[in-house]
């Protein structure tokens, strides 16, 4: 039996990419999960009897809303539905389920890096048939429904068990339980050398994964230590918690600190890595090195044809703007092209589904390859572990040889976190009218070249989007990029990206902070962030 029953417009703010994200307590209030879900499937068409993937990251009131997402989904016409057991699938291996299964779409509930618990994050996206984020022309279709929506549609039916694999039935919807790692880690095993790397391990290679209590713990545990025997108690924190632990599950080196200072310490292991809540970033640490996500990225397009999936080379790399311009240099030399995208992996999508690009990173810990339409942290930790047991060397001399060979990218991050929304707002604002008056003009030591606010012309689509972040050129190479960040459920997070591009190796033993110190210098001067927002220093320096 099938029941419509009244809502109300919640009128939020429009879902990004990376969909709803709210804290638990506003989702639980009465019809807001409801109306948002039934304002995706309003937004829809053609989707009658076909298949709906659903899972989420484990956070705290998951599996409250995938019994309501079923059922819904049941009432609006849906012919399957395909759950991760536990109600657990990372955002990854839900857009590899997505297409492998060939299904209409998928429903990824999660809040990726931010806290879980019972007053924290909460989020859900949707994902289409080719595993990618929605585009902004459905987006906007769900919010625009959101405003209006007066009613929901829902079957009337207990809860679905959800840790039995199988089948089962609500109304004439088929409910398919699925072990949610297997299928994945399949994939894993065709696109890389399994048995070279376990080859490595059993020669006493060493290595240490950080879960994070998050959604990567169960995909970690068969891949490292069942399929490839890196040893048991390699994968740390890999039991998946609501609440991940009470931990921010953010691969970087503040949420990440025990991992860091164990790769520092004399006695390190070989290689360390790390995931997030969700399973789309990573964090990679070579022995008494770490390696920022921008060089990550061009390093494995530098040597992705050390891997079976990528032996023959790849076609292209992409990059979110932010993102540092170390791997222009890599396709320069490589004679690819290199596409600067704005920051979201749909944008990444058309790319990868025009067989324009292999490989694309963005500077905030997610890499990925046409294997999927989503960032894989898991993929990208194979990946290094694929170079080092072919190249037989260390993370630390491959990382080096990059720099002697392409020159080094300095690379900093500095996140402003919780700011007040009014005055975030208006330094951006600000900034970007006085974009003409900065070109010619000093900075500290710096001459401004050029100063514009990104915009991109889609090249498969023909769409357009605009006001992406401000970027800032000086002579000699430095860059100075800002952006709101959409990540975030509470106040405005201001990212400050700053980069240096140094040649001569003798330079390349600076500490980045210090390399990168004129530039930030600048930063202060043309944002007078700190007389703006009160803050004497960053919340996050990645």
């Amino acid at each position: 039996m099938f029941q419509t029953l009244p809502t109300s417009p919640y009128k939020d703010q429009k879902p990004g990419t990376s969909g709803l994200r709210k804290k638990v307590p506003v989702f639980q209030q009465k019809n807001y999960a409801e109306n948002f879900i039934q304002s995706i499937f309003d937004s829809l068409e053609g989707f009658a009897g076909k298949s709906l993937v659903i899972g989420g990251d484990g956070r705290f009131y998951n599996r409250e809303v995938i019994q309501t997402a079923i059922k819904m989904a049941a009432a609006n016409g849906f012919g399957r539905i395909i759950v991760g057991q536990g109600g657990i699938l990372s955002t990854p291996a839900a857009s590899h389920v997505i297409r492998k299964y060939k299904a209409f779409g998928g429903i990824i509930l999660s809040a990726s890096h931010n806290p879980g618990g019972p007053k924290e994050d909460f989020g859900i996206k949707y994902n289409i048939g080719n595993g990618g984020p929605a585009p902004e022309r459905i987006t906007d279709a769900i919010f625009a429904r959101s405003l209006e929506i007066d009613s929901y549609k829902i079957a009337d039916h207990g809860d679905i068990n959800l840790d039995t694999v199988g089948e089962s039935k609500l109304g004439e919807m088929i409910v398919q339980i699925i072990d949610p790692v297997t299928d994945y880690a399949d994939l894993m095993e065709e696109l890389f050398d399994f048995a070279a790397i376990k080859d490595m391990f059993a020669g006493g290679f060493k290595f240490a994964f950080d879960a994070m209590s998050a959604v990567t713990g169960p995909y970690a545990l068969e891949i490292f230590e069942n399929r490839l025997g890196a040893g048991d108690g390699c994968v740390m924190n890999g039991t998946p918690l609501p609440d991940f632990g009470g931990h921010h599950p953010d691969p970087n080196l503040v949420h990440a600190k025990k991992l860091h200072d164990m790769m520092m310490a004399e006695d390190a292991p070989d290689f360390g890595a790390a995931s997030d809540g969700d399973g789309d970033r990573n964090l990679i640490i070579g022995k008494h090195i770490y390696v920022t996500p921008s060089d990550s990225l061009a390093i494995l397009a530098a040597n992705a044809h050390h891997a079976p999936a990528y032996k023959n080379g790849i076609a292209g790399i992409a990059r979110s703007m932010p993102t540092s311009m170390a791997s222009d240099r890599v396709a320069e030399k490589l004679g690819i092209q290199l596409y600067e995208t704005p920051t979201g992996w749909k944008f990444f999508g058309n790319l990868l589904d025009e067989g324009k690009v292999t490989i694309c990173g963005e500077e905030s810990a997610g890499t990925g390859s046409d294997h999927v339409r989503e960032k894989d942290g898991l993929w990208a930790v194979l990946l290094w572990l694929n170079i080092l047991a072919s190249r037989k060397t260390s993370a630390k001399d491959i990382v080096e040889d990059h720099w002697q060979t392409f020159g080094r990218t300095y690379y900093s991050r500095h996140d402003y976190e919780g700011l007040d929304t009014d005055i975030a707002n208006k330094l951006m604002s600000d900034l970007r009218g006085s974009l003409n008056d900065l070109k010619g003009t000093s900075a500290g030591v710096h001459k401004i070249e050029n100063a514009d606010d990104f915009s991109y012309l889609d090249p498969v689509d023909g769409s357009t989007s605009s006001n992406q972040g401000i970027r800032i050129f000086f002579e000699g190479g430095a860059r100075l990029v800002l952006r709101l960040s959409g990540t975030g459920t509470t106040g405005a997070t201001l990212r400050v990206y700053m980069e240096y591009f140094e040649p001569d190796a003798e330079q390349h033993g600076l500490d980045p902070q210090d390399a990168l110190k004129d530039v930030i210098k600048a930063a202060s001067i043309i944002t007078e962030l700190y007389k703006r927002t009160g803050r004497e220093a960053p919340t996050v320096i990645t």
